[in-house]
């Protein structure tokens, strides 16, 4: 597989510290609301990369943090605690708080079709690994303990910029224009890693630790759970492009100096879902969810099917628009799948072979999932059975987790209980489209009196091994 790498902009064959296995950790949520479908996009396409890996053939171990503690709402470690925030507007506890959304978080997921990570683990459980890695960066130098708090000491990287280069003296003071200098920093971008004094000092949740009684930064608690989870060498690190600066730039310094080695070699950021107006987010207003998506008559799976016709590394435009063309070509899509009714035969082991080999070298240039729609409808157009087409499809679908013949089969069935098209007459059977109309055809014959007809088709039915019994406003067939 050849995949975009963040850290040096480029695309490299992707390659793990132990060959066939990938230690993979996803930067979760941060569960003091619900989350809006730009935050999902990244989840989706993180999805697709692991379910792409065990479909070729690698084992894989992804491990996710759930952010319940130290999240502030800015990056440069200033500002109110998101969890607090969360915790103030709905009047509950701050735990009460990320119980409720990380459920609601799964739940979006399941609707969605993004398979849970081998692991889940909420910051508040791994405060002795953060005290440990915070105590361990004091011990080597590279870290200082200021006005309360302790800090990363950027100083002593050879090269912090990871992502991007930039000239310090360009930077807002805090990363973010606005934010007030913290006087205790040595160098501009220097970051928290243990707070004991900040503006906050109700923050609901604090610990013991050797520097005060207190609570750890957002970026420590990455890196303390994915060392925990994954080990000292991780392979694949995912998240959203907004993540790489400050948060990612800041789990790869702390980390690697903490190690003595570095950590992880292959970075994968997902672009933003923008609006008209730019990137969405919630401070805009632009809080559409799951449900919302759902209260309008939308699939989720339709969102999903919209996030896999796109590059994840492009920003994706969203409009009602937009959602509407992605819904119809889904259903389109849905509507063929359907029509595969010829279950005679068995499936061709040579062509499906074919397919799923040129479907793997097309995913694995650098995850074209756009590709890998188009690949279900060459499955379509191919010249083989209707059981090898629906074979293949399920293969994909593994990948691109669409429910494709789920969806498909519920839609056959729903179309054949319609079957009360003329007059009310109701065609019930097993499942067969072209039998159902045969027998809706004999229940029009005798609606109008052609008996000659009626016979005639209920031989044609007899000889397919067809018994159709009369029952009051319809027919219900079946085969003996």
């Amino acid at each position: 597989m050849y995949l975009y790498n963040s850290a040096t902009h480029k695309k490299e064959e992707f390659k793990t510290h132990t060959p066939g296995h990938v230690e993979m950790y996803t930067c979760g949520p941060t569960v003091y609301h619900f989350a809006h479908i730009g935050n999902l996009r990244s989840y989706i396409m993180e999805d697709v990369l692991e379910k792409y890996l065990r479909y070729a053939g690698y084992d894989v171990n992804r491990v996710m943090n759930i952010t319940d503690v130290g999240h502030l709402t800015s990056d440069a470690d200033e500002g109110e605690d998101k969890m607090l925030k969360g915790a103030k507007r709905e009047h509950k506890s701050v735990m009460d708080i990320a119980k409720f959304y990380t459920d609601a978080f799964f739940e979006d997921c399941r609707k969605l079709n993004i398979k849970r990570p081998d692991v889940v683990e909420p910051a508040t459980n791994c405060i002795d690994e953060y005290i440990k890695i915070v105590s361990g960066l004091m011990d080597k130098g590279y870290a200082y303990f200021a006005g309360g708090n302790v800090y990363f000491d950027t100083s002593r990287l050879d090269h912090y910029y990871v992502f991007n280069d930039h000239n310090e003296e360009d930077l807002a003071v805090g990363v973010r224009e606005g934010v007030e200098e913290d006087t205790n920093k040595r160098n501009r971008n220097d970051f928290v890693l243990w707070f004991t004094k900040s503006k906050f000092e109700d923050q609901a949740l604090k610990w013991d630790s050797p520097w005060g009684v207190g609570y750890p930064g957002w970026h420590i608690e990455c890196s303390g759970i994915s060392m925990k989870y994954n080990g000292e060498y991780l392979d694949l690190h995912c998240g959203g492009v907004d993540n790489a600066f400050p948060h990612h730039t800041n789990e790869i310094a702390q980390s690697e100096s903490y190690l003595g080695h570095p950590w992880c070699p292959q970075w994968f950021h997902v672009h933003h879902l923008n609006t008209a107006t730019g990137k969405m987010s919630k401070s805009k207003g632009e809080f559409l969810t799951v449900s919302l998506l759902e209260e309008k008559g939308y699939d989720p799976l339709a969102y999903r099917f919209f996030c896999l016709q796109s590059h994840y590394r492009k920003a994706l435009v969203f409009s009602w628009e937009n959602l509407d063309n992605a819904q119809g070509a889904y259903n389109k899509l849905l509507k063929k799948i359907a029509a595969l009714t010829d279950t005679a035969g068995t499936v061709d082991e040579e062509v499906a072979g074919t397919f799923k080999e040129k479907f793997i070298q097309q995913l694995g240039n650098d995850l074209n999932t756009s590709m890998g729609i188009t690949a279900l409808y060459d499955v379509l157009k191919a010249k083989t059975n209707d059981v090898t087409k629906r074979a293949i499809l399920a293969s994909f679908d593994e990948v691109l987790g669409l429910s494709l013949l789920e969806k498909a089969d519920a839609l056959r069935e729903k179309e054949q209980k319609a079957a009360t098209a003329v007059g009310g007459y109701t065609v019930t059977g097993e499942g067969d489209p072209a039998i159902d109309t045969l027998v809706l055809a004999r229940g029009e014959a005798k609606k109008a009196k052609n008996f000659a007809e009626a016979d005639r088709i209920r031989e044609e039915l007899k000889a397919q091994g067809i018994e159709v019994t009369d029952v009051p406003g319809g027919a219900v067939w079946k085969r003996v």
